[in-house]
């Protein structure tokens, strides 16, 4: 029998959201890059289809276009599979790469010369370049910094060294192969965004599921009201483990309240698209319920989304093993808030 915190498959579906709400669409379009990356791309081809004939020239190019010095930057990161880690590492050893502070690279058929700007005083860094995060929602003029960066991520590759150590480091800066040539680069650019899309896909999937339990935990934080209770974002159940481990592995959860004495768990999820997780999280809810009523503890559930709604199965089995059930709306959030006030 459903309480009034407990609610029935029909009354969790009336209240829900079924999809993102404003606030939580915009926290996730600044964590999500690759849209923002999608949609100017034809910015950035444009740019990088100019021939020119240097690279001040080009940089020249870079600080008189509308699409910000540092998301163009962005853009080649991930174009050359080139990230944060590669990106200090280069920093790390400079002296053992470049021990003339000097790019030598064949451009066009010619021997040519660039001279680092800020390397090695100042270090490669996603935060120093400007293209982490929030950073890239910011416009921020070409510094000399990100000039070294762009000419290492253009002409790594083409370094002129015998040192094979080197070589295979900057295999994947290539991309200055392509300067000028607009076909090439226009096909080059579109196959590499249709890969990274793809292994990007879970790792967006994985950072919505982050912001919808963080957006609740520090709800709870904010409305709750208690003194002495505890909002934890991911915990653990006094002696509730997972029900197949022989070691006795103790179970995680999303979110756990507490007060040191009394715990209550909650689980969070939020699918627009239809996917797995609800399936998996409907498998293991008899059990942890069980487990958690016998330990004296509670479970709660957030729950929304058209995709988990088409999951009609898993989630009335999740409804008739939770102590609470709640949509995601600020309303609904308030009624969890009650809930977990009554059992403090």
């Amino acid at each position: 029998m459903q309480t009034y915190y407990a609610k029935t498959f029909e009354q969790l579906e009336a209240v829900a959201s079924k999809f993102w709400p404003a606030e939580l669409s915009e926290l996730e379009s600044k964590l999500s890059v690759i849209p923002l990356l999608l949609k100017t791309q034809d910015q950035f081809i444009n740019i990088i289809s100019v021939e020119t004939p240097s690279l001040e020239n080009l940089f020249t190019v870079i600080e008189s276009a509308s699409l910000p010095a540092n998301l163009f930057l962005k853009h080649l990161v991930i174009l050359a599979d080139f990230g944060g880690e590669m990106l200090q590492r280069v920093s790390a050893e400079f002296e053992i790469l470049f021990p003339l502070g000097e790019l030598h690279y064949f451009w066009h058929g010619k021997q040519r010369t660039y001279k680092f700007k800020a390397l090695p005083k100042q270090k490669f860094g996603n935060k120093a370049l400007k293209i982490d995060g929030k950073e890239l929602f910011t416009v921020h003029p070409l510094d000399e910094l990100q000039k070294d960066a762009i000419a290492l991520l253009l002409f790594g590759s083409a370094y002129s060294d015998e040192n094979q150590e080197i070589a295979s480091t900057l295999t994947k800066c290539e991309i200055g192969e392509y300067l000028g040539k607009v076909d090439e680069l226009t096909t080059f650019v579109k196959q590499r965004y249709i890969w990274v899309s793809r292994i990007t896909g879970g790792a967006t999937s994985n950072n919505l599921g982050q912001i919808a339990q963080r957006f609740v935990a520090e709800y709870i934080s904010e409305h709750l009201g208690l003194e002495n209770v505890e909002v934890h974002h991911g915990g653990r159940l006094p002696n509730v483990t997972h029900t197949d481990s022989a070691t006795g592995r103790m179970t995680s959860f999303d979110i756990v309240v507490t007060n040191g004495k009394k715990h209550i768990a909650i689980e969070v999820g939020f699918q627009v698209t239809t996917n797995s997780v609800i399936e998996r999280k409907s498998g293991q809810a008899q059990a942890r319920f069980e487990q958690a009523e016998k330990a004296g503890h509670k479970i709660a559930y957030v729950l929304d989304g058209a995709g988990n709604f088409q999951r009609e199965t898993a989630l009335r089995t999740i409804c008739s093993f939770s102590h609470c059930t709640v949509a995601f709306s600020r309303s609904e959030l308030d009624v969890l808030c009650r809930f977990l006030r009554e059992q403090f």
